[in-house]
């Protein structure tokens, strides 16, 4: 989170469900908790070291395809080093009540109305 806007990353056309808006973030690798989990992907990801706040919401989503996911969301107000993209098309930092005009991953889409709707954060 920045002035009331929040950071997210459309995938690129060569990754799974291509084209689609996500928040930045990843797989916990065996022995991390979320929050160092998360402190990683978003160093790896765009570059930055997250000071990772409180928990936003935990989702739990099953797509068509029959895979699964399970998302836990953390706020970040706080952290140094600039935004660089290593892995996405584009990243972009959207107010909260834009974000349903992008079109997110399926798992993403519930959040995306809270956050906007002001439930969240």
């Amino acid at each position: 989170m920045r002035d009331g806007q929040v950071l997210i990353g459309q995938r690129r056309v060569d990754q799974p469900m291509p084209s689609l808006w996500e928040f930045p973030g990843g797989k916990i690798e065996p022995g991390e908790t979320p929050e160092q989990a998360l402190v990683r992907e978003l160093t790896e990801e765009i570059g930055i070291y997250a000071e990772i706040g409180p928990a936003v919401t935990h989702i739990r989503h099953n797509y068509r395809s029959g895979s699964a996911v399970d998302l836990q969301f953390f706020a970040v107000h706080q952290f140094s080093g600039e935004i660089e993209n290593h892995i996405y098309q584009q990243v972009r930092w959207v107010k909260l009540d834009m974000l349903p005009g992008y079109d997110f991953l399926a798992a993403d889409r519930q959040l995306i109305r809270d956050l906007a709707a002001g439930k969240l954060l």
